[in-house]
């Protein structure tokens, strides 16, 4: 969506006040753990953009509350699999043996939106070391949620994922569906039917740079928008928006709890 047209569906400014709020009224509380998935564009039109939709969530959670975005690089994954676009055969060898070690505070995000790449560079911001499914988060469980994120199972309980689950937080949808709700990701590890695949990235190891093959569960959100809409039917759902932007917000146990039941009894 260009400019002009999410100026031309905004009704006036939205602002950092605005959206404090919105968030406030939807049910974000100062102290809470807030795994934020966004898309900066749904807000309408943002007086400081992804700046001012930043400051404003944590403006809402204030200094005992913790903020945390997926930072996700998915071009750090084996070439032979990639389809948006995909590359030619013959250039998979070099990809192999040429692509960048994976560094938190330089490799920078894919297909998360403007918001969650902004998040990684923001002060006092800390990024987990998994090359492929980081996180980013700052506040209070900064560190707590981003460290020792294993490379597998990269979405399990001992991930940034598992640590938010422990933690009891909240997960908000700003403007997008539960498509990219990646803490269903965390109940797909739950299941012993999980199939499993080779993976491969390039990272630092003993600081040096490889290619690291290694096996992980044939993750897959394909089902996560209709398991949503059921999980809706089922637990507490607040919904509103945030300027223009229609908003879920729900606790992450019930969400991995729920999905974990559907995926047993539909998936499997």
């Amino acid at each position: 969506m260009n400019e002009e047209t999410i100026i031309s569906q905004t009704k006036e400014p939205i602002t950092i006040d605005k959206m404090c709020q919105d968030l406030i009224k939807l049910g974000v509380n100062r102290g809470n753990v807030l795994l934020v998935h966004s898309s900066l564009s749904s807000l309408g039109w943002v007086c400081g953009g992804a700046q001012a939709a930043i400051m404003a969530l944590m403006k809402v959670l204030g200094p005992d509350g913790t903020l945390v975005m997926p930072a996700h690089s998915g071009d750090w994954s084996d070439p032979v699999e990639w389809g948006n676009p995909p590359v030619p055969k013959d250039w998979i060898q070099t990809i192999y043996e040429n692509m960048p070690a994976f560094e938190p505070d330089k490799t920078p995000t894919r297909g998360m939106g403007c918001i969650a790449e902004l998040f990684r560079t923001f002060p006092n911001t800390l990024r987990s070391d998994h090359p492929q499914v980081s996180f980013a988060a700052n506040g209070k469980y900064a560190k707590e949620i981003v460290e020792g994120h294993v490379l597998t199972p990269q979405f399990g309980l001992k991930s940034p994922l598992g640590k938010m689950y422990n933690l009891g937080a909240k997960v908000l949808l700003l403007g997008v569906g539960y498509d990219s709700c990646t803490s269903f990701h965390l109940a797909e590890t739950l299941i012993k039917e999980m199939p499993t695949k080779r993976m491969g990235t390039a990272i630092l190891e003993k600081g040096k740079r490889v290619w690291k093959w290694f096996e992980d569960y044939d993750y897959d959100s394909n089902d996560f928008e209709q398991i949503g809409q059921k999980f809706e039917e089922n637990y507490n759902v607040k919904k509103g928006k945030v300027g223009n932007a229609i908003c879920n917000l729900f606790n992450i146990r019930d969400g991995v709890d729920f999905a974990k039941s559907w995926l047993v009894k539909n998936r499997f």
